[in-house]
């Protein structure tokens, strides 16, 4: 890491680095991605983090940012080029990482926890009928633009829609749809899934 570029300890398929990663691009700032194994985590990241999950931000101060939420908070901090703390929602937000987050766990990991996976699975699609009425306002979340809770929630509506992508595709959802499907063909989202080599910091790449 050179002295003015903050290391983003990152694994590319984790929904809370990939919102993490797109604030970074969206603010344009010069971040070196260090991709991990979630099965060996390197020293380097344990020892700023002992909580040892990902994203963790390490600036080149030394400050320690280990939240994805504040990652993004930090970047548009220094740079928002398209406004999207004016739209953000907290309440949004929480939901997601909250309750919806917990019956995409339920859904997707269901052998794994012994869970109810029906039960988790349309108790996650009703709180998705919240989104699609709200979609009905707008093409966004929180306006006419994307913003902050759009790009929040993405990856998990994302990881929700992939564990069964026909069942989904007929669900009553059609604003959701639209709405993940334009996020995820953006050069936004398809920059923060760029594969990154093992171990080696590299340069986050822009968005063409």
């Amino acid at each position: 890491m050179t002295a003015d570029q903050p290391l983003l300890y990152s694994f590319r398929r984790c929904p809370y680095a990939m919102r993490a990663r797109m604030a970074l691009l969206v603010a344009g700032l010069p971040v070196l991605v260090h991709e991990i194994l979630l099965r060996d985590k390197p020293a380097a990241l344990l020892a700023a983090s002992p909580k040892a999950t990902v994203p963790v931000l390490v600036l080149p101060d030394g400050r320690v940012i280990d939240e994805s939420l504040d990652i993004m908070a930090w970047a548009l901090g220094q740079a928002d080029p398209e406004g999207w703390l004016d739209r953000r929602d907290a309440a949004v937000m929480a939901t997601n990482d909250g309750a919806f987050k917990q019956h995409l766990d339920g859904y997707k990991y269901a052998d794994r926890q012994g869970s109810e996976r029906a039960a988790h699975r349309d108790a996650a699609l009703s709180l998705l009928a919240v989104a699609e009425d709200r979609l009905t306002l707008a093409d966004w979340l929180c306006g006419d633009r994307r913003g902050l809770a759009d790009i929040a929630i993405m990856p998990f509506v994302r990881q929700f829609a992939a564990v069964d992508r026909g069942w989904f595709a007929a669900q009553p959802l059609p604003r959701v749809q639209a709405w993940l499907a334009a996020l995820e063909t953006s050069p936004l989202f398809m920059a923060s899934m760029q594969t990154y080599p093992l171990g080696e910091p590299t340069l986050l790449a822009p968005a063409a």
